[in-house]
């Protein structure tokens, strides 16, 4: 009779647990079903290598060695203790276990699990309030998961110890740890033994089915969403943005100004997101002092899908739902007109941090100087991160109705920080692309309501009449040639490689050094080759990630003419930021041609000898990896093969060096504005690239050269230490010192 009533009970309780489980889950995908249809690319199988590299492989989440272990842990610790779970309910509801060949080695490492999962539980404690990293929220949510993992490995334990208790079982070393309750335990009556056993089991399916409850409501949703997000992730080259219809006559608006403008796998991603933080830890803008934290521009879009969904559907999305009519998150303070609120706010302890000689900036407080970021460590996303913490919250003052996604939730400041460096993204492991969605903002904020920074205006605008940031004259394109044999398209019709300067090659009077350094080791090797001299216009680069979607593909259009008007096969640039352009956006609008980076070119013409480095080059050099180079396109190889194979020259790396290398600020159209928040990025690179004590900072990019030029003019040690391109030091060690 007593296991009919336990069966009866079961049921009736499991069915209630699925159920509201499955109805949470159901609501949360009808918020998602507002965005936008996504259309996907097939590629099942870079779909099944991602999901089983980055879900079963772990490989995101080992990019931090420490809490990727205690990752490692929990994730095959509760797929093994899955089976343990359904063989304790089978075990209470008919007396049997699993049919598990080898049963008491399944026990041995049911047991050996659940122990590992509380080291890993404990350490997970540890990292959020012991080492206080500040990427990881504290605070009673952030820690109930914790809690819900300890006491479901104790009751695992418990029940399995009691069931040994009522058996009359001794203790086994199959089973070390429920051993310890057997020996507690024995000589207990048979009844007790049973009461405790019961109390146990019924323990550990209620917190068992509270834990899947409560999983959905919370940010461990993404312990079913991240896989699917993985697999569903976009699989076009990081480097290419999504492009707009601009000829569709029934589109309102361009880019999103609401948050179901977004595509369903951009709002998947919202609930994917697990908190870690690390994104944020990398963003060169919070750790500057800006307010943007893409954690949190997640996290708060997530909010506000979740009410404005709740609403639009009349489906709750909390059982119980006790935030029923009370209001809707909304930012409750903003930065002030300079966006300094962050930097303000330091903390003291950030502050004490910074000593000279230590990595910190040396300079003391002044009065150009009055918030005092200069006396820091080099990154700290402390106040960003506090920023956040204390401006984002529920107020009954609006209803989610007449919440506006930009201003309300998501600032304008937030979406110009972006430096679209995808460190980020690089870091995310559950496959969140962040900075898609600053650009579809941006394209809001610009073509739809025509709002746009000054400068980045300006640049724009000269861009559209001269072909260029600074609008310069057209024809004053080419003067750079002077004194150089570099023939046109026109003079050489039969050439290879198209060189393609870019306008920073092309104006800026540091990058035509740049430039015409490559043109002499172009000569030199003997590659036949040809430039389109004014008739080159700028690759559009810049007006995309500023929003402006129809001059870039106006330029685009343009600049793909004249390539099959010259029947360009080849092209090289020595800008990553037209290579990103050219190789991985332009094939969409019809471009067929090979495309290359300077560094390439040059690595291959020197291992195959057309180059001969055979001067000296007696420095301590650090190479800077350019964003667009490196983490977009993945060459980290090339400038560094280029730097060994110049003799004297000492190469050292950076702590913050390949895929993690920090950004200079530049991307995104960030060259062309002013940083009114905090530290300047540039700043924070120039000091990370001081510590290894280099006499050359090295860059493969015109805007990384810029900022960085910048930056040691910034410390004051442009004498002692140099900023040169790649190829101005291969063509140092090919002619001689000039």
């Amino acid at each position: 009779m007593w296991q009919l009533i336990q069966f009866l009970l079961f049921l009736l309780v499991a069915g209630c647990g699925i159920y509201l489980t499955v109805k949470v889950i159901y609501h949360r995908y009808s918020y998602i079903k507002l965005g936008k249809t996504a259309v996907l690319r097939k590629n099942l199988k870079e779909r099944t290598m991602a999901l089983l590299s980055q879900v079963f492989g772990q490989k995101k989440l080992l990019k931090d060695r420490k809490s990727g272990i205690m990752h490692v842990v929990m994730f095959y610790g509760f797929i093994i203790l899955q089976f343990g779970a359904l063989d304790i309910i089978l075990r209470g509801l008919t007396g049997r276990h699993l049919p598990i060949p080898g049963f008491r080695y399944f026990q041995f490492l049911q047991e050996l699990t659940v122990f590992l999962v509380l080291i890993a539980a404990a350490y997970a404690f540890y990292r959020r309030y012991g080492e206080k990293l500040k990427r990881l929220k504290r605070g009673w949510k952030p820690s109930l998961v914790i809690f819900f993992i300890f006491f479901l490995m104790l009751a695992v334990l418990f029940t399995l110890g009691f069931d040994h208790v009522r058996m009359g079982e001794e203790a086994s070393p199959y089973a070390p740890i429920s051993s310890l309750i057997v020996l507690a335990f024995s000589g207990i009556p048979e009844n007790s033994a049973a009461v405790l056993y019961y109390a146990a089991w019924w323990a550990h399916l209620l917190i068992l089915l509270s834990f899947a409850l409560y999983i959905p409501q919370s940010k461990h949703f993404h312990l079913i969403t991240a896989p699917i997000n993985i697999f569903l992730h976009r699989t076009d080259p990081a480097g290419k943005l999504r492009s707009i219809d601009l000829d569709d006559e029934e589109a309102e608006s361009f880019g999103v100004g609401r948050i179901e403008d977004f595509e369903r796998t951009q709002l998947l991603d919202l609930y994917a997101c697990v908190e870690c933080g690390r994104c944020t830890n990398m963003c060169p803008a919070a750790a500057t002092g800006k307010v943007l934290s893409p954690m949190h521009l997640i996290t708060k879009m997530r909010d506000h899908l979740t009410e404005k969904g709740s609403a639009v559907t009349s489906k709750s999305p909390w059982i119980p739902n006790l935030d029923a009519g009370i209001g809707a998150h909304v930012l409750r303070s903003k930065p002030d007109p300079n966006g300094t609120w962050p930097m303000a706010k330091m903390s003291e302890e950030a502050a004490a941090q910074a000593t000279p000689g230590t990595g910190g900036v040396s300079e003391p407080v002044s009065d150009t100087d009055p918030a005092g970021f200069l006396h820091r460590p080099v990154t700290d996303i402390e106040p960003t991160i506090t920023w956040h913490k204390f401006s984002w919250g529920k107020t009954t003052d609006k209803d989610i109705k007449d919440v506006n996604l930009i201003g309300d939730v998501i600032t304008e400041d937030e979406i110009w920080s972006c430096t679209t460096c995808r460190n980020c993204e690089d870091q995310c492991p559950v496959g969140n692309e962040h900075v898609d969605k600053i650009i579809d903002l941006r394209r809001y904020l610009v073509l739809t309501e025509g709002k746009v920074p000054q400068e980045g205006q300006r640049a724009m605008q000269n861009i559209e009449r001269q072909g260029n940031p600074w609008g310069m004259s057209r024809n004053d394109r080419s003067k750079w040639m002077e004194g150089l044999r570099v023939p046109t398209v026109r003079e050489n019709p039969d050439f290879d490689y198209l060189f393609f300067i870019g306008s920073m090659g092309s104006y800026d009077n540091r990058s035509i050094k740049v430039t015409r350094s490559f043109v002499r080791l172009l000569n030199e090797a003997g590659v036949n080759f040809a430039v389109l001299g004014n008739e080159e216009k700028g690759s559009g680069d810049t007006p995309r990630r500023l929003g402006n979607e129809f001059l870039f593909q106006q330029l685009c259009k343009e600049n793909i003419a004249v390539f099959e008007k010259y029947h360009v096969r080849k092209i090289v640039t020595a800008c990553p930021h037209t290579f990103n352009a050219f190789k991985n956006e332009y094939p969409e609008f019809g471009l067929k041609a090979e495309v290359l980076h300077h560094t390439q070119l040059l690595e291959q013409l020197v291992m195959e000898g057309r180059l001969k480095p055979r001067h000296f080059v007696k420095e301590r050099i650090t190479y800077h990896d350019s964003c667009y180079l490196g983490r977009y396109n993945g060459v980290f190889d090339s400038p560094r093969n280029i730097l060994r194979a110049i003799p004297g020259a000492e190469l050292v790396e950076m702590k913050r060096s390949r895929e993690n290398a920090m950004c200079c600020g530049a991307g995104g159209g960030r060259m062309w504005m002013e940083e009114g928040a905090g530290k300047r990025v540039n700043l924070a690179r120039t000091e990370q690239a001081l510590e290894v004590r280099p006499t050359v900072i090295s860059s493969a990019c015109p805007y990384c050269l810029t900022m960085l030029s910048d930056g040691t003019k910034m410390k004051g040690v442009e004498e002692s230490v140099k900023t040169k391109d790649i190829a101005e030091l291969l063509a140092e060690s090919v002619f001689g010192p000039v």
